[in-house]
């Protein structure tokens, strides 16, 4: 297995700001799967989320702190008891516990450089598979907004997936 070194991380505060932003819409919320993808998405396009490749910064876990906290803002901004809402039945200290551990072990996996292995392979001449998950309702440009995914899921999209 190969892990892009560009992949944004979903933090464990990621996962609590969706379950903040979903609770403070009310009736009107849409049904989020409580994962941290939109939170992620937000982070990465305001250019302050962490990646893959950041893992390995000796300055990992500052980085990582000074955007929790940011976080943790928002969410007494939203007046939102996060120290006592559980993700996957854990309190954030648990859960954020067990993902430094898995963070532990993606160091281990194959960090790559995907753009350049995915241009090596073509460039030999070998063929490459995209795999869609989502369909084209779910795009957040085309699909049924505001039920939709936080990417682009259409065949557009594929190339900023590679």
């Amino acid at each position: 297995l190969k892990i892009a070194q560009k992949t944004h991380l979903i933090l464990p505060s990621h996962r609590m700001m969706d379950a903040v932003l979903e609770q403070a819409k009310g009736a009107a919320k849409i049904g989020s799967t409580l994962k941290g993808i939109g939170p992620t998405y937000t982070d990465k396009t305001a250019r302050h989320g962490l990646r893959v490749g950041d893992i390995f910064d000796p300055e990992f876990k500052n980085r990582y702190e000074k955007l929790k906290a940011t976080h943790i803002k928002q969410f007494e901004a939203y007046q939102f008891d996060w120290k006592n809402h559980k993700i996957e039945n854990l309190t954030f200290e648990e859960y954020e516990q067990k993902w430094m551990q898995a963070i532990e072990e993606i160091k281990k996996f194959d960090i790559i450089a995907c753009e350049y292995f995915i241009n090596n392979a073509l460039n030999e001449g070998k063929k490459i598979l995209a795999e869609g998950a989502q369909g084209t309702l779910l795009d957040i440009d085309f699909g049924s907004y505001p039920f939709v995914t936080s990417s682009n899921t259409t065949t557009a999209g594929v190339c900023t997936g590679l």
